[in-house]
């Protein structure tokens, strides 16, 4: 039988890791920018739903091209419109949210021509929207917290670009994240993600029916049992936020969600959480589901 001391060092110890746990508590990641109908950023981040905002797209970039922003129709960056984000971007840092910027999407003009290219790209990166200096911050001077691949469209140096936008943690921390599609591995980020340089890797669970959910779970649990033996701090779970934000699929409802998919998910110790495609389509989605996220 434990003794009285015993028995408070126990109550102790139990009161400790649940503290512990609960500071690496997970969160919902939504993605925003591609609509200017969804709300503004400050707002986004004032909702009290989300722990990280994926700015989307930068476009454009690499091989040459001039780098292309494109927020749809928030602002017009080659106007320099888009500075006054700024003030958003450090209201949402402001409340703890972590702010990336996403590069590539489903359409755009993205490629990596070397491991030269990629460096480039990665110094753009750091100048721009990181923690470097430029004339031409098309955000602002806000410092984003990190990028997301979204890539989708290109192959080669991805690996490289993460390991050099990595160096730059030596001078201020550079959260790296992907977005895979479900199929494993991914066409594109295979070698990257595999650099176990990711901090995130949220996998998009939609527009793929060999392994999302399609009135049920099994190839979705069976794909993210795969999912979570990357080497990547945190795996998400990424969903469509209504079914139209996904023609292919892939949509859950909120309450098949938190009682069918998220308990069984939630025992990984690679479990981060839940990202969401997207702002425009998260019309009480996040707000259902984040007491179970």
């Amino acid at each position: 039988m434990a003794t009285h001391k015993q028995a408070s060092f126990l109550l102790f110890s139990l009161l400790f890791i649940t503290l512990c746990k609960s500071s690496q508590a997970a969160g919902i990641a939504i993605y925003w920018g591609q609509s200017g109908d969804e709300g503004s950023l400050a707002n986004t981040c004032a909702t009290g739903n989300y722990q990280y905002v994926i700015i989307a797209f930068l476009s454009s970039f690499g091989n040459g091209q001039t780098p292309v922003l494109n927020l749809a129709g928030h602002c017009n960056p080659s106007a320099n419109g888009c500075t006054t984000q700024s003030t958003d971007i450090k209201a949402c840092q402001a409340r703890g949210i972590k702010v990336l910027l996403s590069i590539g999407g489903g359409v755009g003009s993205y490629s990596l021509s070397s491991a030269d290219d990629a460096k480039q790209v990665a110094n753009y990166l750091w100048n721009n929207f990181l923690g470097g200096k430029s004339n031409s911050r098309p955000l602002g001077d806000a410092v984003l917290d990190g990028i997301d691949f979204d890539i989708e469209a290109s192959s080669g140096h991805w690996d490289e670009l993460a390991r050099s936008l990595n160096g730059f943690s030596q001078q201020k921390k550079v959260y790296l994240a992907a977005s895979p599609q479900c199929p494993f591995p991914d066409a594109h980020l295979d070698a990257a993600i595999k650099t176990g340089l990711f901090d995130y890797v949220w996998v998009q669970f939609y527009n793929n029916p060999p392994c999302q959910y399609a009135g049920n779970a099994n190839n979705l649990l069976s794909a993210w049992k795969t999912w979570t033996t990357v080497q990547a701090k945190q795996v998400f779970l990424g969903l469509p936020a209504a079914p139209a934000a996904a023609p292919s699929g892939g949509f859950i409802p909120a309450n098949v969600l938190t009682s069918q998919v998220l308990p069984s998910i939630k025992s990984s110790p690679k479990y981060g959480g839940v990202m969401l495609w997207n702002k425009k389509y998260d019309n009480g989605y996040s707000s259902a589901i984040k007491g179970s996220v």
